[in-house]
């Protein structure tokens, strides 16, 4: 499959590792019940009816037993947890014994994982990113995951590879800080807003590089992470939405949930109260801004 779809064995191992360990956990929940309850009350109605419709054509197209579909509460299938509008668009028949098996079939699993991929986006022989090393006085509102230069623009701004060697050739990169300022620092390219189609979360997609890069004999992560700066529950972020909100920097309706909307509007907070501006939600900022 990685021949096959020019996609890295060790991204398609990293996947699934994240997905279901390896295929010994795919969850047990039958996909119609899932779907079907999700469709009558859950928050998003019409997409659990549109999967269940795509999964009950998943079971006319015969490529696998009703009882044997199974998956998450929220509909995802197989060993890299497909939902099922996925699967009618990317599964393959790698094994050729005439059904898309993504439960049973590991030839399967990684032909429609590497498909996935490949039609996502990914881009052969890229990198998905690199641990880098920001220079002395780095303005950190330019790391938000969202302002994209060449990887040469960045080397000239002083940013480093950890290592010392030159930084990978990504076109449009963006540099993210997944703990703030005081954490390490990333590269990343159009290879990461790939695993980022596959799952939207920043934090599931920097999982899969770094496992991906373990995997392959590459190297952990550098800089120290700082552990002593933990999280914001929800109700310190809810208190924290609506403080930004009265002192006049729009963070959205409060939900409680750290969003683009959120991180903007501490960063514009941070650069007023002369913080580093990395848009990093901490017990000190909460304090700070209340």
């Amino acid at each position: 499959a990685a021949a096959r779809y020019s996609v890295p064995a060790e991204i398609l191992a990293a996947i699934w590792g994240m997905e279901s360990n390896y295929g010994s956990n795919t969850g047990n929940i039958p996909t119609i019940d899932a779907l079907a309850t999700l469709g009558f009350e859950g928050r998003r109605e019409a997409w659990a009816r549109s999967q269940l419709l795509a999964a009950l054509k998943i079971l006319q197209n015969r490529d696998i037993d009703r009882d044997q579909m199974i998956g998450s509460w929220a509909g995802a299938m197989g060993q890299t947890q497909f939902l099922p509008s996925n699967f009618l668009a990317y599964a393959v028949d790698a094994d050729g014994d005439g059904r898309r098996d993504i439960w049973g079939s590991l030839p399967d699993v990684m032909a429609s994982t590497a498909n996935f991929l490949s039609k996502s986006g990914w881009q052969a022989g890229q990198p998905w990113g690199a641990e880098v090393r920001l220079p002395q006085g780095f303005d950190f509102a330019l790391a938000d995951g969202e302002q994209r230069r060449p990887a040469s623009a960045w080397a000239d701004a002083g940013v480093r590879s950890v290592d010392g060697a030159p930084l990978p050739g990504l076109t449009d990169s963006a540099i993210l800080l997944p703990a703030g300022a005081r954490g390490p620092a990333f590269l990343v390219g159009a290879n990461f807003r790939t695993i980022l189609r596959y799952n939207n979360s920043t934090s599931y997609a920097l999982a899969v590089g770094l496992l991906s890069q373990a995997l392959a004999g590459g190297p952990t992560v550098q800089a120290a992470w700082p552990r002593d700066v933990p999280p914001l529950s929800r109700s310190q972020l809810l208190a924290l939405q609506t403080a930004l909100n009265t002192r006049g920097f729009d963070s959205g309706t409060p939900d409680g949930v750290v969003g683009p909307a959120t991180r903007s509007a501490i960063r514009r907070y941070q650069q007023t109260a002369g913080m580093p501006a990395d848009g990093y939600p901490t017990v000190e900022l909460l304090q700070s801004v209340q």
